[in-house]
Order: structure tokens, then C-alpha cells, then sequence
């Protein structure tokens, strides 16, 4: 039984991607960090990313009409502040986000951050993060692709979709796994364990 349990495995491995819902995030720098919390993050469990980690600690998100309390903070701590919302999301706020890469925040719009400790105001990085696929040098072998490039997302889900402009982020520092945000993920009607496949 475990053999054929192995088998499985290593079939879906060999054809699928796993797919993994992105809620709404805050990034920050280790001097923000100080300002909003009075110290720097702390991790809570580590995420699917290696190095990657939800820290135990939350801010607010302010914009011009609305706000998100209790909004996670990913660590470790980054050179620039990047807040990651949907598109509904900013509805909410009233902030309409450059659907852009992580990382990627010139000319974004910006928000308030606001922790147990302090207030932030960035003047930059609020995005929409671009559906993307984050895949090791191995994986992205074995499917064809390179880095950034642009291919196609089947989802094997209760409301099956095929998304366009799916990015791939190749890097031996990655977990493979294809990153959609909550309006897409509910959309697909998304739910823990669902697969996707690379489609021409």
C-alpha cells in the first residue's frame, strides 16, 4: 500500500503543481518593524517558502476610505515595506493597487501601518500581487519553463479555471508551488490541496 501511496506521489509531482491562496499580507524593514512592535518580527510557524515565516505579530491597514485590522505580518524583515491586498481589497481602503510582482512597488499607492507600538506611513507599496508560480531550477526543468516566464494555470478545482499571465519565479531558494490571491481562489473555488497544471 505504501508503495502504490509512493507511486501516486511521485505521478502528481511529475504533472501538477500544488496551489496555495495568499491572504491579504504586510512585508516590512527591520526599522519599521522597531517603530510599529517596539522590536523585530517574531515567528509564528514557518511557511510553504523556505525562510519564509507568519510572524506573531499584526498591524491595521489604513487607506482614504477604510481600513484591515489584524493583518498578518510576513517575516524576515525586507529592504523596502510592501503591503499585498486583492483588488477587492482595495475597494475597501479605497486604493486601487498596481497589479504588480512582489518586490515590484514604484509608483504604487501607499497606506498607514499601525502596530501595539507605533505608526508607519509608506508612501509606496501597496500592490496587487500578479498570480505567479514560484518553482525550483529541478521543477522548472522538468516542466519546460524558465524564469519569468509567462505560461498558462489549469486549476483542478470545484470551479475550474484556466488563468492567463501566470508568472514563473524560478530560484533554487524556492518551494514549488503556484500563488493565486483570495478573489482568485474563490473564484476557482479553491480549497486546501488543490492542484493546478502548466497548459499551452
Amino acid at each position: 500500500m505504501q508503495n502504490v501511496e509512493k507511486l501516486v506521489d511521485a505521478v502528481v509531482g511529475r504533472l501538477f503543481i500544488p496551489l496555495e491562496a495568499s491572504g491579504r499580507h504586510v512585508h516590512v524593514t527591520k526599522e519599521q518593524a522597531q517603530v510599529l512592535f517596539g522590536h523585530g518580527l517574531t515567528e509564528k510557524r514557518p511557511l510553504s517558502q523556505p525562510g519564509q515565516f507568519l510572524s506573531n505579530e499584526r498591524v491595521t491597514v489604513i487607506g482614504p476610505k477604510g481600513e484591515f485590522q489584524n493583518v498578518a505580518v510576513l517575516g524576515p524583515e525586507r529592504k523596502e515595506a510592501q503591503v499585498e491586498i486583492s483588488l477587492t481589497d482595495g475597494r475597501t481602503l479605497g486604493i486601487t493597487p498596481p497589479v504588480r510582482l512582489s518586490g515590484d512597488v514604484a509608483d504604487s499607492p501607499g497606506a498607514q501601518l499601525v502596530g501595539l507600538k507605533g505608526r508607519v506611513t509608506i508612501s509606496q507599496g501597496v500592490i496587487a500581487a500578479q498570480r505567479h508560480i514560484h518553482m525550483t531550477p529541478e521543477d522548472a526543468k522538468h516542466f519546460g519553463v524558465e524564469d519569468k516566464q509567462v505560461v498558462c494555470l489549469r486549476t483542478f478545482t470545484s470551479r475550474p479555471a484556466v488563468l492567463a499571465d501566470v508568472v514563473v519565479r524560478v530560484s533554487p531558494n524556492f518551494a514549488t508551488y503556484a500563488h493565486l490571491d483570495y478573489d482568485e481562489a474563490n473564484a476557482c473555488g479553491f480549497c486546501q490541496g488543490d492542484l493546478g497544471r502548466i497548459v499551452p
